[in-house]
């Protein structure tokens, strides 16, 4: 078979170190929480090779990319409609997963967060996902509060997952090789179904909060809080990358409780 293009429009880096193929297939841990696995952008299937062996789950493929889509029909005839050829952002989980599932891959960088979100906004079905991006959005993810890394996305994160730093991945076992470090990261959905306050409230504060990150939260947030009924409040003399999950979800509460 014609051997696929990585196309730069698209931040394809196909990789091609098998060992650690195998390595990102089994931090994947189903122990009954998924029956399915939907992995995207497969691109010539170094990882789909491994995931198919698998017993445990089931197996469905998505690339947005004609040319992988076509060179993966060839490669797995037994896949039919669980082989899509789609826009992973644009999908509808519901309509192709009733239940809970999983989510692997080697992540386009270019897109990544947009993936993230996209897993976010469908954290009651996503309960796994095991992937490659970028270390500088790897280590994002994973940041601990009072770090410099960590940040919206890492709350939000943090907020419905345990967020794992699995390991580095070197530039040379892709082709083209990126121009800079990968990461795997695995992100286990928790038992929070819903946070204890206004959820709508919690994104507005932390989004504000880091969007001017270097200023005490009663700057940062003003526009949200009422100032004279929290100007004694002594959280708000911290910055945003001070505070974690919890503390934010306490903050919502003293904000939704003075209005």
């Amino acid at each position: 078979m014609t051997l696929v293009r990585a196309k730069k429009h698209l931040g394809q880096h196909f990789l091609t170190d098998k060992n650690i193929a195998a390595k990102i297939v089994d931090s994947l841990r189903p122990e009954g929480r998924f029956g399915h696995v939907l992995e995207v952008g497969p691109g010539m299937g170094v990882l789909s090779d491994f995931l198919l062996q698998k017993t445990e789950y089931e197996t469905s493929l998505i690339d947005i990319d004609t040319e992988s889509y076509d060179f993966l029909k060839k490669k797995y005839p037994q896949l039919g409609t669980r082989l899509i050829n789609a826009d992973f952002l644009e999908l509808d989980f519901q309509s192709i997963f009733p239940e809970s599932f999983a989510i692997i891959g080697n992540f386009p960088y270019n897109i990544s967060s947009q993936i993230l979100f996209k897993v976010l906004d469908n954290r009651q079905q996503v309960v796994e996902v095991v992937g490659m991006f970028q270390k500088e959005v790897a280590e994002r993810c994973a940041a601990k509060p009072g770090s410099k890394e960590y940040g919206i996305l890492s709350v939000f994160l943090q907020a419905y997952y345990k967020v794992e730093y699995l390991f580095t991945v070197k530039a040379g076992v892709f082709n083209p090789p990126p121009k800079v470090l990968s990461a795997v990261i695995r992100l286990t959905r928790n038992d929070k179904q819903t946070l204890d306050c206004d959820e709508k409230l919690f994104w507005q504060i932390v989004k504000a909060g880091f969007n001017q990150r270097r200023k005490t939260l009663r700057n940062a947030i003003s526009s949200l809080i009422n100032k004279e009924k929290m100007a004694s409040e002594p959280i708000l003399d911290l910055r945003a990358e001070r505070l974690s999950v919890d503390d934010f979800v306490k903050l919502t509460n003293q904000v939704s409780a003075s209005r």
